[in-house]
């Protein structure tokens, strides 16, 4: 925050009008504030200074017990600093964009982002307007079409590290996705890369399929590390155990490790209390409803299979959530419904009498447990395409921690 020149500090008498040279002065100071602002929302190369509580006294003279004007890019003294440039990425898989927006947040540019599915390409458009989409299959992209980064983010789809860590499929384009990231990191060499992937990748046929993948990152010269992590410690209220992986360049010299687990866990009465009385359902075959008070504030409706009244789907107000998952016949019940009953092996009922109080979260509400803010936009017609979206991101809260714990090894 800018001081504004101070009279007595000059040996004035504090109170000057408002037409004194003072009030001129810090008039157009103000002035200045504006037209900064201004240059540093259109540029990303913008100047900035430092508070001058972070500079050294030793390297400019300045008594912390008098205010001092403040000039904008600059201060009395000293060099004018330039702002160091943002770390750029490369999100592969983008998706509704939760990994790419938790970096964002950490103070990375996403330069580049891949997105193959035209479902999802609207709703990174609208939240990522100044990063470059490329909606080609990532198989028909030349690496000297992505653009130098300093890092590459996002994980193929499942069943392509199971198929092609298993040297199977190579021909499936499931199989072939593995494959384009390899060749992309072999090819642009950025200084990490992160994936993410479901925790099945670590257990039964499985395993010597992810064995050969981190193979093939230690061959084009990455050293890697692999850590089970439940997003539930990084101030996400849901149970969602994801397996993530990150590698450094050999040359670095560097090996990441998880970021400290915070001690107090979310709630879902801290995710969406506020929004308990506003949802509205979908309309006709679940297509948006052009009502909602809240974006995307509206959720699935239909019939729950014999497979989903197999075992309760209800957590409490100052429960975690169950994990959000990829679409909304497996949306969890929202926690002002009491919890299930149980009548027989795999088999629960609603509370009778009660049944009115069982709806699926909306749209929004898991987008609240995924940690995505309210100003992200989800765009769809069908909010069976949301709920898709939604629950495969990456939780916000969780990227950004990551992407923290990436940018402090770094020295960014």
């Amino acid at each position: 925050m800018r001081l504004k020149i101070c009279p007595a500090d000059l040996g004035f008498s504090p109170a000057y009008p408002n037409n004194s040279r003072f009030w001129q002065i810090n008039k157009l100071l103000d002035s200045f504030d504006m037209l900064q602002e201004t240059i540093t929302h259109f540029s990303d190369a913008a100047l900035s200074t430092p508070p001058l509580n972070n500079v050294a006294r030793s390297d400019c003279a300045i008594n912390p017990q008098r205010p001092v004007v403040q000039l904008p890019g600059n201060r009395i003294g000293c060099k004018m600093a330039k702002k160091r440039a943002q770390p750029t990425i490369v999100s592969l898989f983008s998706g509704a964009g939760g990994l790419d927006l938790g970096f964002k947040q950490a103070g990375f540019r996403v330069a580049w982002a891949n997105e193959y599915d035209k479902s999802i390409a609207q709703t990174i458009r609208a939240n990522f307007p100044r990063t470059t989409l490329d909606q080609r299959s990532i198989i028909d992209i030349p690496s000297s079409e992505v653009p130098d980064c300093d890092g590459i983010i996002g994980g193929p789809p499942c069943q392509s590290w199971s198929e092609a860590g298993a040297r199977r499929g190579i021909t499936d384009h499931r199989g072939q996705l593995f494959f384009q990231y390899i060749r992309l990191l072999k090819d642009k060499q950025p200084k990490f890369f992160l994936a993410e992937n479901v925790s099945g990748l670590l257990f039964g046929r499985n395993s010597t399929a992810f064995r050969n993948i981190l193979e093939d990152f230690d061959k084009v010269g990455y050293r890697v590390e692999k850590f089970l992590l439940n997003a539930a410690d990084y101030n996400v209220p849901q149970d969602r155990e994801r397996v993530i992986i990150v590698g450094y360049l050999k040359t670095l010299g560097l090996q990441f490790s998880p970021p400290k687990k915070v001690a107090a866990k979310l709630s879902l009465k801290d995710a969406i209390w506020d929004l308990r009385k506003s949802a509205v359902p979908a309309v006709g075959p679940n297509r948006t409803n052009i009502f909602c008070k809240v974006a995307n504030h509206e959720y699935a409706t239909g019939g729950f299979s014999f497979i989903y009244m197999s075992r309760n789907r209800v957590r409490g107000w100052h429960d975690q959530s169950f994990t959000i998952q990829a679409g909304a016949r497996h949306a969890p019940i929202h926690p002002s419904a009491p919890k299930m009953v149980h009548v027989g092996p795999d088999e629960r009922i609603f509370v009778r009498g009660q049944e009115n109080k069982y709806r699926r979260l909306s749209v929004r509400e898991c987008a609240r447990i995924q940690t995505f803010p309210d100003e992200h936009q989800f765009v769809y017609t069908s909010v069976m395409d949301g709920y898709k979206m939604i629950g495969n991101a990456v939780p916000v809260a969780f990227a950004n921690a990551l992407a923290k714990k990436i940018k402090r090894d770094l020295g960014w």
